[in-house]
């Protein structure tokens, strides 16, 4: 299974008002700056937590249907399916229906379930492709309030302490984030 982000999400949990606010700044003569470390930041904490914050298109690709019908998402939360498609042996995309798979938002990972019929696979490598959208909303109100102070407060630091704190984040979050994010981290067996 291979997720492809095909797009970034329109927004960011934080906006460059909020940051700007709680940096204290108040010229905007660093903006592009700071958009860079808020967009960083989001980054950032999508990879501690798992979790993708704002709304955000991807592509799941496989190269069969799974034989207990259950496809696991790499990504969470998981807001819908957009389109499914199985590549026939000439190549040419067919449709899969959209009674054909079935999301359970409420498991952790995320599951597809295959609950109807689906086109015959023409090829060996990825021939499904699943579109979703992963994220809790399209704005930053729908992301939890902890989540976006992780944001905010990482792009702060790395705006204040400009240098090599960034590669040091990088190795482990500093614990005020950390305490944020861990709630909201996706369990491993």
């Amino acid at each position: 299974m291979t997720p492809l982000a095909l797009a970034p999400p329109t927004a960011e949990p934080v906006t460059l008002t909020e940051a700007r606010q709680f940096l204290r700044l108040d010229l905007n003569d660093e903006d592009d700056l700071l958009a860079t470390l808020i967009t960083a930041a989001r980054l950032m904490i999508e990879a501690a937590a798992g979790r993708c914050l704002i709304e955000q298109p991807w592509r799941i690709v496989l190269d069969r249907w799974p034989g207990n019908g259950e496809i696991r998402l790499p990504l969470s939360p998981i807001a819908r399916i957009e389109a499914a498609r199985v590549y026939d042996v000439l190549g040419a995309p067919q449709p899969v229906a959209a009674a054909a798979l079935t999301l359970d938002r409420s498991a952790d990972p995320p599951l597809v379930r295959v609950t109807g019929e689906l086109p015959e696979i023409g090829r060996n490598h990825g021939a499904i492709e699943i579109d979703i959208v992963a994220g809790y909303g399209a704005t930053a109100a729908a992301v939890p309030a902890p989540l976006r102070q992780a944001v905010l407060i990482l792009a702060a630091r790395w705006f204040e302490e400009r240098g090599d704190v960034a590669s040091r984040d990088a190795r482990a979050l500093p614990s005020a984030v950390a305490a944020l994010v861990a709630p909201f981290r996706r369990g491993r067996l």
